[in-house]
């Protein structure tokens, strides 16, 4: 069998080459994740942390080599008439390849949640009981267009003593290899298997229905890309999930906002960078202040771009507006386009994020502060936000380094899975010969 190397291979010759043995390829894979996992587990802080640092200076010292490579990621990109958004996520430049190592060097820098005691007590039988935390083990990262989650994803892993097997889109193959390569060395040098960080090594999808189901090699799987992906995975995984659903996000303008500070982070959290889970999608205005709030913010939306599609008492207020149909309410453009609708206050709104939402990132830009306590204890999203972006809702914003994603579940993880959300826990028990009676 023969695997993709740096060279593209169109989707039948993929298929034809692997069919029959891409169970084979990844069993292997499995079995080698599983072995390293075991080692990795009893390594200490200061191993995983100079496997780290090392690879963050491998990448900078051969950035060159990985732009090369994007480079044939995004010509293919452009012959598939990828969308802007999707291009802007796959492209890698000297600033977001500074940004990936400097991600590195910040994950080295976190407390190593391996081994902490999360608690302890004594039994009157003498018995001393610890709770600490230990690695889950191996886990399975799917994910699409964004070859820096390479980096993001293995880093996490690794600093939280998983070994961890990635499977990236298509679209960037060729980059995600590049940095992959880094990453191995940065391993060696530590003295680390390389085998605790492995990429599947085809681009056929029938390598992620066999991730699926290993369910004797992998703890968890992260699935970390769009609606398709994610619902297939839901649909057909018998490993567990940390759930990345669709990042419809919401900003709400209360009547009591102020002006300035509801147009720029308004604007912000759409515009920033359209094609991130955090961006906005659905703008919701009270009625009451929506002539006095909204035709600046429409404004500067269309200067920068942005395609508004509005209700009809948005669409009363500039000519520019598109308007809105049933569907808009329920898209994830990740792209220059806004959904906004006016609404019959704080109520109104809640209801509208509740029937619309994927119970990711919510907004509310008000100086009523009641009003906004009573918006962020209402809604069920894993996070909420006053009075700022909701382009903020990523693990390094928040203090703790890069995330794997966004979880929208209410089991285990919620909210940005950093290192120690991937962890659980085990209990250690010391006795003195003690014997139960």
């Amino acid at each position: 069998m023969r695997m993709i190397g740096s060279s593209a291979m169109d989707g039948a010759a993929q298929k034809s080459e692997l069919d029959g043995s891409i169970d084979q390829v990844m069993d292997r894979v499995g079995r080698q994740a599983v072995e390293a996992s075991r080692h990795l587990a009893r390594a200490s802080a200061e191993l995983k942390n100079n496997a780290l640092k090392s690879a963050a200076s491998c990448i900078r010292q051969n950035a060159g080599d990985i732009i090369d490579q994007n480079k044939i990621d995004m010509a293919a990109g452009r012959e598939k008439n990828l969308t802007s958004a999707l291009l802007d996520r796959l492209e890698l430049n000297e600033s977001r390849i500074e940004s990936m190592a400097s991600g590195l060097d910040a994950i080295a820098e976190l407390r190593d949640p391996v081994g902490e005691v999360i608690t302890s007590w004594e039994r009157p039988n003498g018995l001393r009981i610890e709770r600490v935390r230990m690695p889950l083990g191996v886990i399975g990262v799917i994910y699409e267009s964004r070859p820096n989650v390479t980096a993001d994803a293995a880093a996490l892993c690794l600093k939280s003593g998983n070994a961890c097997i990635l499977r990236g889109g298509s679209e960037s193959f060729h980059s995600s290899q590049a940095i992959l390569t880094q990453l191995h060395t940065g391993l060696r040098d530590a003295g680390l298997p390389q085998d605790c960080i492995q990429m599947v090594p085809t681009t056929d999808r029938a390598a992620v229905g066999k991730m699926l189901t290993m369910t004797d090699a992998i703890d968890v799987i992260v699935p970390r890309g769009g609606q398709s992906l994610t619902e297939r995975v839901m649909r057909e995984s018998r490993v567990p999930t940390f759930l990345h659903l669709t990042g419809l996000c919401h900003t709400y303008i209360h009547s009591s906002a102020d002006p300035e500070k509801a147009r720029k982070v308004t604007v912000n959290a759409k515009m920033r960078r359209t094609g991130i889970c955090g961006a906005t999608e659905t703008i919701l205005v009270d009625r009451v202040v929506a002539a006095d709030m909204l035709p600046l913010i429409i404004s500067e939306l269309n200067k920068l771009g942005c395609e508004v599609r509005g209700d009809e008492v948005v669409q009363a207020l500039s000519s520019s507006v598109v308007p809105a149909t049933d569907q808009d309410w329920d898209t994830e453009y990740l792209d220059a386009i806004v959904s906004v609708r006016a609404v019959d206050g704080i109520d109104a709104a809640i209801s509208h994020i509740n029937q619309h939402g994927s119970q990711h990132t919510d907004a509310i830009i008000a100086e009523d502060q009641q009003a906004a306590e009573y918006f962020m204890d209402s809604l069920s999203s894993a996070i909420v936000m006053h009075n700022a972006s909701t382009q903020f809702a990523d693990g390094g914003e928040f203090g703790m380094g890069a995330e794997i994603g966004i979880a929208t579940g209410k089991m285990h993880a919620r909210g940005p899975v950093g290192v120690e959300q991937l962890t659980t826990f085990k209990y250690k028990v010391r006795g003195g010969g003690t014997t139960r009676p």
